[in-house]
């Protein structure tokens, strides 16, 4: 069974930044995409960015230019640079993950517990 871990949210002022992190665990599996989603009070979950495994990304226009999507392969990690950032950025923010079991060969999905960012003005 794989698992995502989060950790890097907090606390910080308009302008600021931060980093989070999300690391896979489990056994023989393989990750393909992953990315970072947030869904802010009262609002849907949305995408914020995505990475493939060859590296390729995207990402929400409201963070283009701002935000940065980066993985580790070898560490099954991902990462989310978030410079600049702005009180609407707040949210809590998942990181999600999809791959194949290798003893199944089953593809899978799985969303970290989500993590808390607050951008203060």
């Amino acid at each position: 069974q794989v698992q995502l871990v989060e950790s890097g949210g907090g606390l910080v002022k308009a302008g600021g930044s931060l980093r989070l992190s999300c690391a896979a665990s489990g056994s023989m599996f393989s990750i393909y995409a992953m990315g970072w989603y947030r869904q802010a009070p009262g609002k849907q979950r949305e995408l914020v960015a995505g990475i493939s495994s060859g590296g390729s990304t995207n990402y929400a226009d409201s963070v283009k230019g701002r935000f940065t999507i980066s993985r580790d392969n070898a560490k099954n990690t991902v990462y989310l640079q978030m410079n600049s950032l702005k009180p609407e950025d707040t949210a809590v923010y998942y990181c999600n993950a999809g791959g194949v079991a290798h003893m199944t060969s089953r593809s899978f999905e799985v969303w970290g517990q989500g993590i808390l960012v607050t951008v203060s003005s």
